[in-house]
């Protein structure tokens, strides 16, 4: 069997809920080794039984800057479809997509929910409107939902309104590959940072005692850690791009594990 990859594996379950600052059941990180049984990681010690999005994203921030090579699973949306670059005018680099985003949906501000912005209450989002007819490659490739299709049952809408301003955070302070916006190909040695959609694994493996979010969570480690041990990630961060601009797909990014 090939020599693993990376030497660890981080699973986050990610919730657009309440503020930017408040404790979320739905926010759950599992991590694992090669060989080792995923396990939850606890946030840190306070009042508050979960973690904030602010949490998670200064504990990656943490565990990233420093620590071995790690792939990084999170369960939103990393950009828009290309309809929502070419209505908005805005120039087809995922870097000024995050820049325009956070100026228009703050909403890692504090005390800043996703409804108040949709609602004109903060922030310039009426600038930044997308339609839920507008999907990208990888959710047509997967049936996925849109990133602008909120208020239904399973929307990523929400998580990926919260959560995109955090990816800007973590990208300004580690030096990892955010997949496939650095490259479809990640260089050996480096952590990678992908979006996935545990929905695809989660029925894979037993649940057990945990949540449904505790098993997204951990779902996205064994299939992580299993493939590593396969050596068939490489073959997931090049997917068939057939009937697909690679252009296109680098700009609104694309699931890990949809091929």
């Amino acid at each position: 069997m090939p020599a693993p990859r990376f030497e660890r594996y981080f699973g986050v379950d990610y919730s657009g809920a309440q503020t930017a600052d408040q404790s979320l059941p739905g926010l759950r990180i599992y991590e694992g080794t090669p060989g080792s049984e995923p396990v939850e990681v606890l946030p840190p010690p306070s009042p508050r039984k979960y973690f904030t999005r602010r949490e998670v994203a200064e504990w990656l921030v943490a565990q990233l800057r420093d620590g071995p090579p790690t792939l990084v699973g999170i369960d939103h949306g990393f950009s828009f479809p290309l309809r929502y670059f070419e209505v908005h005018r805005i120039e087809p680099d995922w870097d000024t997509f995050l820049d325009d985003f956070k100026k228009h949906w703050p909403t890692d501000l504090p005390s800043v929910y996703v409804q108040f912005i949709r609602d004109g209450l903060v922030g310039e989002g009426a600038l930044r409107m997308g339609s839920p007819r507008w999907r990208r490659a990888t959710e047509e490739r997967c049936r996925g939902k849109s990133v602008f299709h909120f208020d239904v049952q399973g929307s990523v809408a929400k998580s990926t309104h919260a959560g995109l301003p955090w990816l800007r955070y973590i990208r300004q302070r580690v030096d990892a590959h955010f997949w496939p916006f650095d490259g479809w190909s990640p260089a050996a040695g480096r952590s990678v940072i992908a979006e996935v959609y545990p929905s695809l694994w989660k029925k894979l493996y037993p649940v057990e005692n945990r949540t449904p979010d505790q098993q997204d969570a951990y779902s996205i480690v064994r299939w992580f850690q299993e493939h590593d041990a396969l050596g068939d990630l490489a073959w997931y961060f090049n997917p068939d791009l057939t009937g697909t601009s690679p252009l296109v797909a680098a700009l609104e990014g694309w699931i890990l594990g949809v091929l």
